[in-house]
């Protein structure tokens, strides 16, 4: 059965492609910027799920969501995350990048079974807990809106009144948060994100964050109690790292406890990275289909220390050097370091080989940066769309 959905701030697409992947419809996949459009264009030939999109080049703050029907079953979005990052000064609320209440806007005017939610793990840093706490409050009664020359203080006020009364007239929703890491599911990269979901409240259902698949100390049983990770890859003993004295005393608690066992291994840089060819020189990037040609210039400081491979990956970040998490390297065992390749990188972040993104490498590797795993985004959406689905057939049945 499919259910319909809406995707704003898309950026290069990994979330709306997770989402497409878990069974959703798109009615409308909205961005601005205009390399994040044209990549997601130049895709729709190449990628089956991405045929039929109809993709907007707007501003949310400008879009007709008074065109699509009410009551679609996902609006999702990773909502810039310039405002609470590092990198953009974290100014919050006071940062004119801020767009939560563009996307309460939009829930009020489609009124979606559930909002899909993604931002950098700083909006949840003790220093925005405050307005943390107004935006979970918003998105709980999106109809109590902001009166005129209102400060958002003055107005979260308002929210909390009507909160600790019990009154849940009109349009409201069971909002959840969490902190994911990536990797926990599968993904070949340490990257922790905030996500929220948010259930109509009238729908009466019961939702949850998918339990984790993976862990740090399969991995760490793969590779140094069974060594099947090694075997797997053919690599010869005297290129197998040696363990450190404390993870020394880790794998002796891991050989007394069968937990790890449970788990799958964290997936590592060398499993994504498999059965890529050699990667190309900068010479040959027009006559490289999948993008993977070297990039010079990787260099190694303080913070900057690339990914080794044989770990997931430090989480990719919009920038490269001279940026905040200028991190996208890969660490070789002599102590080199060389920057990821635009296909590397993608794969890092489980988009498909037949994926491309447009623009310069730079632009590429910050539409790759920005993206939501492709398959973290799945998990989530089919999680959602299975209790929508449990909801649909039992308003059938009665």
């Amino acid at each position: 059965m499919k259910m319909r959905s809406i995707e704003i701030f898309s950026g290069a697409g990994g979330l709306a492609l997770g989402i497409a992947k878990a069974g959703f419809e798109h009615l409308a996949v909205v961005e601005r910027d205009r390399d994040a459009c044209r990549t997601l264009r130049d895709n729709q030939d190449r990628v089956r799920e991405m045929h039929s999109w109809p993709i907007f080049r707007e501003d949310v703050n400008q879009f007709e969501f008074s065109a699509f029907p009410e009551g679609i079953e996902l609006l999702a979005g990773g909502v810039p995350c310039q405002p609470f990052s590092i990198g953009g000064k974290h100014l919050g609320h006071e940062d004119e990048r801020n767009m939560f209440p563009a996307l309460m806007s939009a829930v009020r005017a489609i009124r979606p079974k559930a909002v899909l939610i993604e931002n950098v793990r700083g909006l949840a840093r003790p220093s925005f807990a405050k307005y943390f706490g107004y935006i979970e409050l918003m998105l709980t009664y999106p109809e109590l809106v902001r009166r005129p020359g209102e400060d958002w203080l003055t107005h979260r006020a308002r929210l909390e009144r009507h909160h600790t009364s019990g009154k849940m007239r009109g349009l409201n929703y069971k909002v959840v948060h969490r902190v994911l890491n990536a990797a926990d599911y599968g993904i070949p990269q340490k990257r922790e994100r905030l996500f929220m979901v948010a259930i109509r409240a009238d729908l009466g259902v019961h939702w949850s964050f998918p339990q984790p698949t993976h862990s740090a100390d399969a991995l760490l049983w793969d590779q140094y109690v069974s060594k099947d990770y090694w075997e797997r890859y053919q690599v010869p003993k005297r290129q197998r790292p040696s363990p450190s004295p404390a993870l020394e005393n880790r794998l002796l608690d891991l050989q007394r406890d069968s937990a790890p066992l449970f788990f799958k291994g964290w997936r590592t840089v060398r499993d994504a990275v498999q059965g890529l060819p050699k990667a190309s020189p900068r010479s040959d990037e027009r006559t490289s289909p999948l993008s993977h040609y070297l990039i010079a210039g990787a260099r190694s400081y303080p913070g900057h220390t690339g990914s080794p491979l044989d770990e997931p990956a430090k989480t990719l970040k919009a920038g490269v050097h001279g940026v905040p998490g200028g991190e996208n390297m890969l660490a070789n065992r002599d102590g080199s370091v060389r920057y990821f390749t635009v296909r590397e990188s993608a794969r890092l972040q489980t988009f498909p080989d037949e994926f491309t993104f447009s623009g310069s490498w730079t632009e590429c590797m910050r539409q790759i940066g920005n993206a939501v795993p492709v398959e973290l985004a799945r998990l989530i959406a089919e999680n959602i769309r299975s209790v929508l689905g449990e909801r649909t057939l039992k308003s059938g049945a009665a």
